[in-house]
């Protein structure tokens, strides 16, 4: 999972000036605009270290989100890419650090490789909000504010749906099912799992059903292909597929193809990209069944809210009751995917 250091030379620092016109990716938690809001940002400057970009549509949306809201409160921010390594991550933290960022917004790669990263931060008595990727439970300690989606709920719910569809098409009979994940170990991937599982397994009158190994795709369709292609050449029985994000289901799709058995698998997912909708609009039979979102434009622009608060001096209690702000999502099926369809959104 980790890659080496020397990319840091390669990828860079990325500043974005965020005064530019907005892409228009649907509505999201925010206040309205006007000087008021311009007004809230003003002199912030914010440092958001990504995870990783390329090959990701997903992550690309949740930094829209930022960059329009932080145009919206007349805030500043430069970015970082990790592109999937942690020791560059925890490298572009400090950049951002000597850049003077009074707030660092954190997508982190690794729940507890990242430590440095927050503790330079602690040190440096600058706030800290994280996005879509937890924190160790310790290093949460730390954190000012967390902004996500309850991932063990809705991939509860995911599971949930996927039991009643099950039992719908399969009865009684027992059924054979993966998960394909992101990374081994990783906190975004344990939790998901966890819910789905969870979710199957109190619907009442779902078919029995063994779990196969995790495979693990790295939230990338190139990655997830092989794992998939594996596990369906071995496996010509499988009957579900939970692909933990939309992004992998491209290459799960096309592993299940070179399989022979797409036709036969139920497949629940986890993102909310409309480009998955409108294919579960056009052909309501097909393998992907339900689709349970978490909106990264509205993490993105919701980040930038509670980091604009933390450096106004805004207490956790009053930005961030509790240090968690949840985004609010919703679950696709094909009878309900026209409800929340929009072609002007990725996600």
């Amino acid at each position: 999972m980790r890659a080496k250091a020397i990319r840091s030379a390669l990828t860079g620092v990325v500043a974005v000036s965020l005064l530019a016109t907005a892409c228009g990716q649907g509505a999201g938690p925010a206040s309205g605009g006007g000087s008021e809001s311009a007004s809230q940002g003003k002199g912030v400057l914010i440092g958001f270290s990504q995870r990783r970009l390329a090959g990701s549509d997903w992550w690309a949306t949740l930094l829209q989100g930022a960059k329009d809201k932080a145009k919206e409160l007349g805030a500043e921010v430069i970015v970082t890419d990790a592109g999937g390594d942690t020791v560059k991550q925890n490298s572009d933290v400090q950049t951002l650090l000597t850049r003077g960022a009074q707030v660092i917004i954190l997508n982190p790669q690794d729940p507890t490789g990242v430590a440095p990263a927050v503790n330079a931060v602690t040190q440096a008595k600058v706030p800290l909000v994280v996005v879509n990727s937890n924190l160790s439970e310790e290093l949460a300690k730390k954190q000012f504010c967390y902004v996500a989606e309850n991932q063990t709920e809705v991939a509860a719910g995911l599971g949930a749906e996927i039991a009643k569809k099950a039992k719908d098409k399969f009865g009684t009979e027992p059924v054979k099912a993966v998960v394909i994940g992101g990374y081994s170990g990783e906190t975004v991937t344990t939790l998901r799992n966890d819910g789905v599982v969870e979710g199957y397994k109190k619907t009442q009158g779902a078919p029995p059903i063994e779990y196969l190994p995790i495979r693990y795709g790295e939230w990338l369709p190139d990655r997830a292909l092989p794992p998939i292609r594996d596990v369906a050449t071995a496996n010509p029985d499988l009957d579900i597929v939970f692909s933990l994000s939309d992004v992998m289901l491209p290459g799960i799709e096309q592993g299940l193809k070179d399989a022979g058995i797409l036709d036969k698998v139920m497949i629940g997912t986890y993102d909310g990209q409309m480009a998955v909708l409108k294919g579960m609009i056009d052909n309501p039979s097909g393998p992907v069944q339900a689709d349970a979102s978490n909106e990264p434009y509205k993490q993105g622009q919701a980040a930038v809210e509670k980091a604009v608060a933390a450096a106004n001096g805004e207490t956790q209690d009053k930005a961030c009751p509790g240090g968690q702000f949840w985004i609010d999502t919703f679950l696709a099926t094909p009878e309900n995917a026209k409800q929340y369809y929009d072609p002007k959104r990725q996600f």
